[in-house]
């Protein structure tokens, strides 16, 4: 289906620390199936919030190094993964307000898109935008398994890294 950047587990929270990847092409869907050069581009991956089996302490670490990431300048966009199938929990409410305090721009992709009937995927889209007062442009209704929203959100990322830095540097994606 693509290029994989890195493997997933079916166990949640096995993310413990910053995973930083270097993008040096990023596959953009187009006319001709290209890539397009990106110099100096990185994916952070970060650790999730939600269900990471970690100690209080751990988490605190976590949101410290959250914290510092998302102030960072050459911060160029946040790609927030949401299950589709649930509400936002406490911890997404608080990753929430994290991201609105910042000036960073945030793209929710609601992931697990296919455990859900077609009929209830707009549904579900319309009802976490209105919870989480996103707009329509900053959701992208994804599956890594059958790779529904993956073109839209490789461009979506694209126009991000395109955009650059707030200041002089790398662009980063958290």
């Amino acid at each position: 289906m693509g290029t994989t950047v890195a493997r997933t587990s079916g166990t949640p929270g096995k993310t413990t620390m910053l995973n930083v990847f270097a993008l040096h092409r990023w596959p953009v869907p187009s006319a001709t199936d290209q890539t397009l050069p990106s110099t100096g581009c990185y994916l952070l991956d970060l650790p999730g919030y939600g269900y990471a089996r970690a100690s209080k302490t751990d988490r605190a670490g976590f949101r410290r190094l959250l914290a510092g990431v998302l102030h960072r300048p050459h911060v160029v966009g946040v790609v927030w993964l949401l299950d589709i199938r649930h509400e936002p929990s406490r911890d997404d409410h608080a990753m929430h307000a994290a991201l609105g305090a910042t000036a960073v721009p945030v793209l929710a992709a609601l992931t697990k898109a296919d455990k859900l009937p077609r009929g209830q995927r707009g549904t579900r889209r319309t009802a976490l935008e209105r919870v989480l007062g996103l707009s329509e442009e900053q959701i992208i209704v994804t599956s890594a398994h059958t790779g529904d929203g993956i073109p839209e959100l490789r461009a979506a990322i694209a126009a991000c890294t395109e955009r650059g830095p707030r200041e002089e540097g790398d662009a980063a994606i958290a």
